[in-house]
Order: C-alpha cells, then sequence, then structure tokens
C-alpha cells in the first residue's frame, strides 16, 4: 500500500473514532468500509440516554446508644424506599461495618434503626447507589452512654 493510500485509511479510521460516519476506501482491490459511530460517540449517546441520578440524603441521630435516622430523595419511592442503611463505627480512624437496617415508612418518611447498640463511639451511615439512585454520606456523629 502506497504512503497516500495508508493515509487515506488512517483519515477514514480517525473519523469513526471521532465521529458516526459511513466511509469506504478502495485502495488496490482492497474495499474498508466504516459504519456506524464510533467508540467515543456511542459513550456519549450513552451518557445522553441515561437519566439523571436522583439525589439521595441519609441522616443520623443518638439517643443514648441508640441510633437511627432518615433517608430522603426527590424520588422516595424509587430512592429511599426499602433501602439498606450501613452504620459504620470509626475505630483508630477507619471504618468498620456496626449495624444495618432497611428502610421503613413511618408517616411520611424512610426510616431506618439500630435499636440500642450500647455502644459508644463515633459513627455514621451510608446508603450505597442504585440504579436511578445515587448513595450517600451522613456525617459522623460521636454517640455516649445517657448518664
Amino acid at each position: 500500500m502506497k504512503s497516500s493510500e495508508k493515509s487515506a485509511v488512517t483519515s477514514v479510521v480517525r473519523s469513526f473514532v471521532l465521529a458516526p460516519t459511513l466511509a469506504a476506501v478502495v485502495t488496490g482491490g482492497v474495499a474498508l468500509a466504516v459504519v456506524g459511530p464510533g467508540p467515543a460517540a456511542q459513550a456519549a449517546q450513552a451518557a445522553q440516554a441515561a437519566p439523571a441520578r436522583a439525589a439521595v440524603t441519609v441522616t443520623i441521630t443518638a439517643e443514648g446508644t441508640d441510633m437511627s435516622g432518615v433517608v430522603s430523595s426527590t424520588r422516595p419511592g424509587l430512592c429511599a424506599a426499602d433501602r439498606t442503611v450501613k452504620v459504620f463505627k470509626l475505630v483508630d480512624g477507619e471504618p468498620h461495618l456496626w449495624a444495618s437496617d432497611t428502610t421503613s415508612l413511618q408517616g411520611t418518611s424512610w426510616v431506618w434503626s439500630t435499636g440500642n447498640t450500647g455502644t459508644e463511639g463515633r459513627f455514621f451511615a451510608k446508603v450505597g447507589p442504585r440504579s436511578g439512585c445515587r448513595g450517600d454520606v451522613s456525617p459522623t456523629i460521636r454517640v455516649r452512654r445517657n448518664p
């Protein structure tokens, strides 16, 4: 293949990667055809087709060593209902899974509770992402037994 032919093929391949194209080059009896969007265009199309994930907020409060909170969202039926909330205890600055609960509807709020853990320390709650929903991490709180 001559260098001018290689240059033409390279040009076609580059246009395939950058944008949707239909291109054909015939050189020395060999035909090269490229049809459809390239990988970059496919990724851009997928990003545009996926709906934005809804915001989610998880809170944590303590009354003595009972911890509880609320999961709220702009799409509560999808993003707050039946969510698993994991509660982590910070031990020497490292998070350790301590408890978990699934949200349940109380009035108009999706709530969770650990019950009485009997444990003091620094804790935070986390809810992971799910399809169509973001995840969230609560602020860290200090839990102390009631006097």
